[in-house]
């Protein structure tokens, strides 16, 4: 019997934070569409929630922050345009969570990958353990791509020579390495992330509100303004993901293999 979608997501408040944590940690909390509906819809309650001044997303285990979007997922593609659907879902998802009127911190522990590493780069700020990694392994693992916006997302972060490294060698940069290029906002030891966590929290949350709502949206809307047009990647993402190289990708995946690309 499967687990209820209901507890694989958990949305909860301490006074003035709110926390959402990843219960999928038998999975390396990958996630589901339930899962990614979840996510959206505690970012509408901490908007509709006056009290709250800070969102920090957190997750179960310590083996992975978020290790991608569930896999078998990819196995209901079933037209031409299945892919496209993905990526707007995708980007509507990670536009809600970036768009958060608070701050919003990401307490990475172990793997954050894929979309969960685009999860990571949408918070505001990332605290994390030393075993914490971030990349998108897809050129190792299912050949596909990103969207532009979370193409401009790790451009903005990292640069675009960075950017490059990781996808090209499909390799995950660890905490200390992210550290050292401001990927990574604090790196404590994994005893005491949870502590490092809150009292980050509480510093925000003492500062003036206003203040910190104002300067986020500012960054965000000078972020969004310099991004690409969603359709301008469209034909990249068609590419990949309608590929013999991405079926191949899926299947090997799954059956735990490695895969044989083809170029086609």
């Amino acid at each position: 019997m499967s687990t209820p979608s209901v507890q694989l997501v958990q949305y909860e408040t301490e006074g003035e934070l709110a926390f959402l944590t990843i219960n999928r940690p038998d999975a390396r909390n990958a996630m589901t569409w339930s899962m990614y509906e979840a996510l959206v819809d505690a970012c509408d309650r901490v908007d509709g929630d006056a009290t709250i001044r800070v969102f920090i997303l957190r997750s179960a285990g310590d083996k992975a922050f978020i290790s991608g979007t569930d896999i078998s997922q990819f196995t209901h593609f079933t037209t031409p345009e299945a892919p496209i659907e993905y990526e707007r879902r995708m980007d509507a998802i990670i536009d809600r969570l970036e768009r958060v009127r608070v701050p919003t911190i990401a307490r990475v522990q172990g793997v954050a990958a894929g979309s969960g590493c685009a999860i990571a780069l949408a918070c505001d700020l990332r605290v994390c353990a030393p075993e914490a990694r971030f990349g998108v392994p897809v050129a190792r693992t299912l050949g596909n791509c990103l969207s532009a916006a979370n193409y401009a997302r790790l451009v903005d972060l990292i640069g675009p020579a960075r950017t490059k490294d990781i996808m090209f060698t499909g390799r995950l940069i660890d905490a200390a390495e992210g550290h050292a290029m401001g990927l990574v906002h604090s790196l404590v030891p994994q005893a005491e992330l949870d502590a490092a966590v809150r009292d980050l929290a509480a510093s925000l949350a003492a500062n003036a509100p206003l203040t910190i709502r104002a300067s986020k949206e500012a960054v965000r809307r000078i972020q969004v303004h310099r991004r690409s047009q969603p359709v301008l990647a469209d034909d990249l993402v068609t590419l990949c993901y309608n590929s013999t190289d991405f079926k191949e990708g899926v299947a090997a995946f799954l059956a735990k293999r490695s895969p044989r690309w083809t170029g086609t």
